[in-house]
């Protein structure tokens, strides 16, 4: 059984109809279920199809945020072999909020840098809910120096609400850390590629996503502000949040009609969550076919980056 979110309710009492009768079937009813089983699952698979059919852009934002869809912890377990986490700033101290290390993604030397929102109540609070602080974005641009050191290519998973705002964040520097580390994206010699695997709020995505090649998940949010917090200074109402999502253009489909991203990586039905290893050897395709256009192209990677993002907004 998944977490079910408000616009999955047609769907939520289907499957919660066939949990009970395959209870009663294994408990050894007289009654044969199995042709009503067999017909409430079509009936299910045919709601979850209606229900993500046309989602709105505030739905799509549910989904993005729904706890049960992979992490990066999740991705770097799948995609990468030999990882080696490397922590701390080497000024203040380690931010859990933002994963850093190498690792081996299919046989190749990669440093992988994401951020972790956790799983459950202990997890979160470990990683403050993908919340970075100013130590996290340092150490992000210390793992970015010593890959292009190196010579090695960068990956980043995105999947934050927004930089962490707290008053001790912000007396270390946090605005200053979030342009380094953006920063220090843009000055890469070698090549990035990002996946915004679900939630990529304000400068906190946008220190780690100023990548060659930018990749959304198909019900991924990407945005300058949380829906929330648009709405609380649009109209001093954060309840507002579904009209602030219609209005500010976040999914994936809109930002590639105006060229912010470069592609889309479709989720199973229902989202990421109901088919967690489709969705990451997806994104993991998706990665090596960038790296290997990126390999084909004879265009320097630092001027890749300049072109991509002073071409964004010309033609709107």
């Amino acid at each position: 059984m998944y977490n079910y979110l408000d616009f999955e309710k047609p769907v939520a009492d289907l499957e919660g109809k066939i949990v009970e009768l395959k209870k009663m079937s294994e408990n050894g009813g007289a009654v044969d279920v199995a042709d009503e089983i067999s017909r409430l699952e079509k009936r299910s698979r045919d709601a979850l199809r209606d229900a993500y059919k046309a989602l709105t852009p505030w739905q799509k934002a549910q989904v993005a945020r729904h706890p049960d869809r992979p992490h990066c912890v999740d991705y770097i377990a799948e995609l990468m072999t030999d990882y080696t986490p490397l922590a701390g700033d080497r000024a203040f101290g380690e931010d859990n909020a933002l994963l850093c290390g190498f690792a081996r993604f299919r046989g190749e030397p990669v440093a992988v840098i994401g951020q972790e929102k956790g799983t459950d109540t202990q997890s979160r609070l470990k990683h403050n809910f993908g919340m970075a602080r100013p130590e996290g974005y340092r150490k992000a641009v210390r793992i970015m120096e010593m890959a292009d050191k190196f010579g090695i290519p960068l990956i980043s998973l995105v999947d934050t609400a927004g930089a962490y705002p707290g008053i001790g964040a912000e007396e270390r520097g946090q605005a200053e850390a979030i342009a380094r580390s953006t920063s220090a994206c843009l000055g890469l010699r070698v090549p990035n590629i990002s996946v915004i695997i679900g939630e990529g709020g304000s400068g906190g995505a946008i220190a780690i996503a100023t990548a060659n090649k930018v990749y959304m998940l198909e019900h991924s949010i990407y945005s300058v502000i949380s829906p929330e917090g648009a709405a609380s200074i649009l109209w001093h109402d954060s309840t507002r949040a579904r009209d602030a999502a219609t209005n500010m253009k976040i999914t994936a489909q809109d930002l590639l009609e105006m060229k912010v991203i470069d592609g889309i990586i479709a989720e199973p039905l229902g989202g990421a969550h109901r088919g967690r290893e489709a969705i990451m050897q997806a994104a993991g395709e998706q990665i090596a076919a960038g790296f290997r256009e990126l390999a084909e192209s004879t265009q320097d990677y630092r001027e890749h980056r300049r072109d991509k993002f002073l071409a964004i907004g010309r033609t709107l």
